[in-house]
């Protein structure tokens, strides 16, 4: 662990730790965000520490970038950590300026808005995470001489408010004749599959956060509740599911690492969907073991548990999922000349 990502994550974790309670995250389900913890991380440098120095950031990289973002799903944090650390990663990637202003994002396979000849979009996005509070959107736009990557205003955009599974916002926004703040220049198919590629790699970080805590949480409940005059960690089924909660956490915190260590070298082919597919996996597991062992208070308003299982599932269907990351590397596979063990184990 480096001093800078030592630093960044212990002091992230201080702040979570002090501020984030349920009654924090259960903000979301009332219409609400955590703007004091938005502020105190503003105040602490945390939301710049994936910026470059020169753009007065920390000059935090790839793993920074990921560590602070399982932190972020540890604790289920109500506000849009990843949508503002990972729009600025992208913003600076393909030389636009990154912002200390609210900023979100938007990408798809094909672009959702048109880029006019004087620099207006237009167009219309589905399920923009936390879009009501955004000032700023990136996202790609279809020009006349191919695909940009644009930073457009919301002050004018038309919002109308929705939700995820989870309660956090996901909204419909609907840009006429925007003028752009900045564009990037063309970019090709290769450039934006790499954006849709970090997009999922991030969002794998966020959710091995939230596998990480359910285990914990799991863990901690079986010590604290008893049955039939005994704790009931020392029943044999509660094991079995104990058991497959630490296998399944392990095996995403481990490919996850592998993905990241594979970005920050620049040799990654099929880490990233491989490690998406898995986490799906997991998340069908994890979610049904620890319900069964919390039984029905698992699912009550008052506990957390709740908390964490509807992110698992409400990440696991937005973005490119395991339906087209595993059509992908079908297509590869069947592309190469390699045989199926070398496809998967050949750096």
């Amino acid at each position: 662990m480096s001093e800078i990502k030592e630093l960044l994550v212990n002091t992230m974790e201080k702040i979570f730790k002090k501020h984030i309670t349920k009654e924090t995250v259960d903000l979301v389900d009332e219409g609400q965000w955590a703007d004091d913890v938005w502020r105190i991380l503003k105040e602490n440098g945390l939301l710049a520490a994936c910026i470059s120095e020169k753009a007065g950031g920390a000059g935090g990289d790839l793993e920074d970038l990921f560590s602070l973002l399982k932190m972020g799903g540890k604790y289920a944090v109500p506000i849009p950590l990843m949508e503002y650390i990972f729009s600025n990663y992208i913003l600076e990637k393909f030389h636009l300026a990154p912002t200390d202003e609210m900023i979100t994002y938007n990408l798809s396979d094909t672009p959702n808005c048109t880029l006019s000849e004087n620099g207006e979009v237009s167009g219309a996005f589905p399920h923009v995470a936390w879009g009501r509070y955004a000032s700023n959107l990136v996202t790609i736009a279809k020009g006349s001489g191919g695909n940009y990557l644009v930073k457009v205003p919301l002050k004018d955009a038309l919002v109308k408010e929705g939700a995820n599974l989870a309660g956090e916002p996901r909204d419909y926004i609907k840009l006429t004749a925007i003028p752009v703040l900045e564009k990037s220049r063309i970019i090709d198919y290769e450039q934006l599959e790499e954006m849709i590629l970090l997009e999922t790699a991030t969002k794998c970080a966020v959710i091995a956060g939230t596998l990480k805590k359910i285990y914990e949480s799991t863990i901690e409940y079986t010590k604290q509740r008893q049955q039939f005059g005994r704790y009931i960690h020392r029943f044999q089924l509660i094991q079995r599911h104990i058991a497959q909660l630490a296998g399944e956490t392990v095996i995403v915190d481990s490919a996850v690492d592998n993905m990241m260590e594979a970005l920050v070298e620049k040799r990654h082919r099929h880490e990233i969907p491989l490690t998406r597919i898995r986490i799906e996996e997991a998340i069908r597991t994890v979610s049904a073991s620890a319900h069964q062992v919390h039984g029905a208070i698992g699912v009550t308003y008052e506990h957390h548990l709740h908390h964490y299982t509807r992110r698992l599932w409400s990440y696991r269907d937005e973005g490119r999922g395991h339906l087209k990351w595993s059509q992908k590397l079908s297509r590869d596979l069947l592309q190469s000349n390699n045989s199926m063990w070398e496809f998967l184990t050949t750096y």
